[in-house]
């Protein structure tokens, strides 16, 4: 690595009205990696392929995840060019501000924070809910709390101690969800029975809801759209990424482009592996607890031990997915906190002088998705509040940087659509507001209340606790 690499990138970040308190230690496939973490197909594809399977039968899986999969690069696109031109650990809500003024970038920021705390709250309830069974416990509310609390404590012990031990076990990620769904597809392309591929376009719905099959059908992009969510961490650990102008854009992109491609492998295979529909969404386990559709689909093709090997590996996954969105989102409180844009500010903006990590911002991510787990009630619920705070704020600064394109366009960074920007940018809005539509309408009318009243909240706060002006970086 030239060594004038760092000295630039510093130089970048003095230009844009911050010094380097971050450790700038992770390179390009590690950046690749943190995004690629939180999306984890073996995460999001695997704990909600019931709920599609459901709603929409086989063809959701055929159709939804290329559908979803191609509106969401629409919106990776969008915010890598921007993510190129101001690679601060802020990301969006920083876009927002300079594009927009800082009540943009604040309302941009509680999107945000939202979808994060939302995600964290999703995925690691999610792994205690796995784990739990293969520690031989019970399956009590309070055993699941427990457990879910020791999840969170430890994602926030290994954040707390410094970035490169996070990068290094989210390199080590990639591997593992890699391994593991070439394995899976493996075993079941060698040994499992297949539907015949017309199995493939069949469209059914076993859900109770009085609606068209087309409706339904829309509703099941819940399962696909949930696991592209998160891909925004290349942008939040901008500022501990070496050449972030070049390699925190093309992280988010192929996580979003990788994901894509081994994700419709898996959710293909798993779909022809289907022996019977009914019997895979009510599948039971030996204690008569329901079984996740995934499971009930590799047992019933290689058996239980094979079943227990998807088990552990869609744990480790989890786990590895929950450290890398509290990494995103205590990276998030501590750019708003030095942008004095929350209470508190100077509290959740220090930096550990012996880790050089965001401390307390990292403490106070896991205490809000301790708290966050009780309102949701429903996994599709906190799934549905975490897609539409992310997407609300994914688009919000590629909404406004697409209205003042001729405004910035001499601010582009190295990483830009070109000629291309504008109609991709406008696709991706258009997709983002059809999705989060989807997302907030019955049986998950909750996700879009609990959003409403939790920015409510914030937005008095805000006023109550002095109307915190907002410091946005130096645009030249």
């Amino acid at each position: 690595m030239p060594s004038e690499i760092p000295n630039r990138d510093e130089r970048d970040l003095e230009r844009l009205g911050y010094g380097q308190e971050l450790l700038r230690g992770i390179g390009g496939f590690s950046n690749f990696a943190i995004s690629f973490s939180i999306i984890s197909i073996l995460t999001g594809a695997v704990t909600l392929f019931g709920y599609g399977l459901q709603m929409g039968g086989p063809l959701e899986m055929t159709l939804g995840w290329p559908l979803v999969t191609a509106g969401t690069l629409l919106v990776a696109l969008s915010m890598a060019e921007l993510c190129s031109a101001l690679p601060t650990a802020g990301a969006m809500y920083h876009w927002s501000a300079m594009l927009g003024g800082p009540y943009w970038g604040l309302f941009t920021a509680w999107f945000n924070l939202i979808g994060l705390v939302a995600a964290v709250a999703g995925i690691d309830y999610g792994c205690a809910l796995f784990l739990t069974p293969l520690l031989g416990l019970d399956s009590r509310a309070s055993t699941l709390l427990a457990v879910y609390a020791l999840l969170l404590f430890s994602h926030g012990l290994i954040n707390h101690f410094g970035i490169r031990a996070v990068a290094y076990l989210n390199d080590l990620s990639v591997t593992v969800h890699i391994l593991g769904v070439v394995l899976l597809l493996g075993g079941l392309w060698l040994f499992a029975p297949k539907q015949p591929l017309s199995f493939l376009l069949r469209g059914v719905s076993s859900q109770s809801l009085h609606a068209s099959y087309a409706w339904l059908f829309l509703l099941g992009l819940l399962q696909a759209q949930w696991t592209y969510t998160g891909f925004d961490a290349s942008a939040h650990v901008a500022e501990e990424t070496v050449d972030p102008r070049r390699r925190a854009p093309w992280g988010m992109v192929m996580s979003v482009v990788v994901s894509g491609v081994f994700g419709y492998l898996l959710i293909l295979t798993l779909t022809l592996a289907i022996p019977d529909i009914a019997a895979v969404l009510h599948a039971r386990g030996p204690t008569g607890r329901s079984l996740p559709a995934v499971l009930a689909i590799v047992q019933s093709a290689l058996g239980p031990r094979a079943g227990d090997v998807v088990l552990v590996l869609t744990v480790v996954a989890m786990w590895f997915c929950g450290l890398s969105t509290v990494t995103s989102l205590s990276r998030t409180f501590y750019a708003l906190a030095r942008d004095k844009g929350i209470p508190l500010w100077s509290l959740w903006s220090r930096i550990s002088p012996r880790h050089r990590t965001p401390a307390h911002a990292i403490w106070l991510t896991v205490a809000l998705a301790l708290a966050a787990l009780v309102y949701a009630g429903a996994y599709s619920v906190v799934t549905a509040i975490s897609v539409v705070g992310f997407y609300v704020s994914y688009i919000l600064p590629v909404f406004l940087g697409w209205r003042k394109k001729g405004r910035w366009t001499n601010q582009r960074g190295p990483w830009h659509l070109g000629r291309a920007s504008n109609i991709i940018n406008g696709l991706a809005c258009a997709w983002t507001v059809f999705i989060c539509a989807v997302m907030v309408m019955p049986p998950n009318e909750r996700a879009g209340v609990g959003t409403a009243c939790v920015i409510g909240f914030l937005y008095l706060v805000h006023r109550l606790s002095g109307r915190h002006q907002m410091r946005k970086p130096l645009w030249e």
